[in-house]
């Protein structure tokens, strides 16, 4: 008998659901196609049903619903972050308690009340336990180096891993508040996009740019031995704030912040200067990513590398 497994996404942005029959894709689709909503981050209640319907099978028939992350420890990474920087945290902590207390914490209720799914077929996997798997088994790979990175998890914002016949083994991650992908996000809301939609522009905006800020952009984001990186907090706020993912500091080191829908010329004036930051956080970022290839390489001995999470979407570092 075949063995069904319904994979869910949500809460976010683009949710998604996926069913895989004996380790196979059958059948995967983003809740937006449905609901008409672009990234829309409801529960991919219309999208599962979709997956299923393509098999021919009820939820009935599914072994285990598996969600993409782990939300309690997620909240966890949260409640010690906020409590930590008490009381300048409160504001945000409040604006976060409300979310999750609404919505984010209840994600088992939600995956049986609105799914139908039963409590004994839930399982939840680590964030980056997910990305890792969606790079390496979706690869035409028997052995690879296994690179995740994003703004964050429940607490890795980048991990290291070797994937091989016996699964995905872990060598190390970084953890939160240092991450690559919050420090992309904070230049693209610095340089006046909308984060999670408009880092691309900010990968398209450093073409017409020089990177003539590569020093500052390192005070922010700081190589370390081994391959590492980590932030110097003082130019960041994505740890304690929940609107705001730079500091006044971070403004007296690159400038005052393009407001958002203002004319932007990259090829002159204040369009420049913009355009050269952006150019500036591309080669830190690319330089970040390679020292991390080079460190798994080191230390796995292999040649393939598979990547995932949202800064593995910079096509421009992953041709380097």
């Amino acid at each position: 008998m075949s063995r069904y497994v319904l994979g869910v996404s949500a809460l976010y942005h683009e949710s998604a659901a996926v069913l895989l029959r004996d380790g196979v894709v059958v059948a995967a689709s983003s809740e937006e196609r449905f609901s008409r909503q672009k990234q829309d981050s409801a529960l991919p209640v219309r999208a599962s049903r979709w997956c299923l319907e393509q098999a021919g099978i009820s939820m009935a028939d599914v072994e285990a619903v598996v969600y993409y992350e782990k939300p309690l420890r997620k909240f966890e990474r949260i409640l010690v972050s906020q409590l930590t920087g008490f009381p300048s945290t409160l504001p945000a902590f409040q604006r976060t308690a409300l979310t999750w207390l609404t919505d984010k914490l209840w994600v088992r209720n939600a995956l049986c009340k609105e799914l139908g799914a039963r409590p004994s077929q839930l399982m939840f996997s680590e964030h980056h336990l997910s990305h890792a798997a969606s790079a390496f088994y979706c690869s035409p790979f028997e052995r690879a180096a296994v690179l995740t990175v994003d703004g964050v998890g429940e607490w890795a914002t980048t991990s290291l891993w070797q994937g091989d016949e016996h699964g995905l083994k872990p060598l190390s991650e970084v953890r939160f508040p240092h991450s690559l992908g919050l420090t992309y996000s904070a230049f693209t809301a610095f340089l006046g996009f909308r984060v999670n939609n408009g880092e691309y522009k900010v990968m398209g905006l450093a073409s017409y740019g020089e990177p003539r800020h590569v020093d500052k952009v390192e005070k922010v984001l700081q190589g370390v031995d081994g391959g590492g990186f980590q932030n110097d907090t003082r130019y960041v706020a994505w740890h304690k704030s929940t609107v705001r993912s730079y500091s006044g500091a971070f403004e007296q080191l690159f400038g005052a912040p393009r407001q958002p829908g203002t004319p932007l010329d990259p090829r002159q004036g204040e369009g420049k200067h913009y355009a050269d930051i952006a150019a500036s956080v591309q080669v830190v970022l690319e330089e970040r990513l390679l020292a991390l290839a080079e460190r798994l390489h080191a230390d796995t001995g292999l040649d393939a590398l598979c990547m995932a999470g949202g800064v593995a979407l910079n096509v421009v570092a992953n041709r380097r």
